[in-house]
């Protein structure tokens, strides 16, 4: 007795220090094949676990940003910026036979050692892995323009389906017209951040629009710091008090 107290004592302070590694409390969304849990690292970079699979999107900040968590099964990336692309992360995590997500701008720019990896998909492309169906969504900034910061075309935006659950990865984008027109979204990430996306006002106008039932607002640091997400919450319950806005501590050294 005295033995499995002391082995429960160790797994709990154990499971204590992983969760102490991460920046921020992870959620659980239920599904119809069991939890769906939602862990924020920092920015645009979160770690979404479901039946047994770890699905790492933008892995930024090194291994250290990962301590305590499993190593990835499936991995997302949206752009070629380096708060969304990250080679060195990449280096440090255990990533061998993973598949890697990617548009065709990202394949470009990965080392040769990932090439075997690479799923490349275009904006409006399908394909499944790890049993999970995955959707690029076209990700740009509004005007369109060859010299915006995130051109149309060149970033994906992720939709993803698990367990009957549709979850929304918005990457670095505006309200486009692709964004306002999803149907059935139960989770949204939406980044908010100038001049790279778009304000919080544009933000929770195109969040208004599809009406996902969750969203979490991430990558909202910007040139002038933090977005103001508790306007964004307010703005969106206002007119929507079915809309479960999240705030989440994605910056915690801030």
């Amino acid at each position: 007795m005295k033995l499995k107290t002391m082995l429960a004592l160790a797994f709990s302070l154990a499971f204590a220090q992983a969760q102490a590694q991460q920046t921020a409390t992870p959620d659980t969304i239920r599904t119809k094949q069991g939890p769906l849990v939602v862990q924020p690292v920092s920015h645009g970079s979160l770690v979404l676990n479901y039946n047994g699979k770890n699905i790492y999107v933008d892995p930024t900040g090194g291994a250290e940003a990962y301590a305590g968590l499993a190593k990835p099964d499936l991995i997302l990336i949206t752009d070629i910026h380096g708060d969304h692309l990250d080679p060195e992360t990449l280096r440090a995590l255990e990533t061998s036979g993973v598949k890697v997500v990617v548009p065709q701008a990202v394949a470009d720019q990965l080392p040769e050692q990932y090439k075997q990896q690479l799923v490349v998909l275009k904006n409006g492309e399908n394909t499944t892995q790890q049993g999970i169906a995955i959707k690029a969504i076209p990700m740009y900034n509004l005007p369109e323009s060859p010299d915006a910061m995130h051109p149309k075309g060149r970033g994906n935006g992720y939709l993803l389906e698990m367990g009957g659950k549709r979850v929304y990865l918005s990457g670095d984008t505006e309200g486009t017209p692709e964004m306002r027109q999803l149907k059935n979204i139960d989770v949204a990430f939406v980044s908010m951040n100038l001049p790279y996306t778009m304000d919080v006002d544009q933000a929770a106008d195109a969040v208004l629009a599809f009406k996902p039932k969750v969203v979490y607002p991430y990558h909202y640091r910007g040139k002038d710091g933090l977005s103001d997400v508790d306007s964004f919450k307010q703005q969106v319950n206002a007119k929507n008090k079915q809309i479960d806005v999240r705030l989440k501590d994605w910056y915690p050294a801030q």
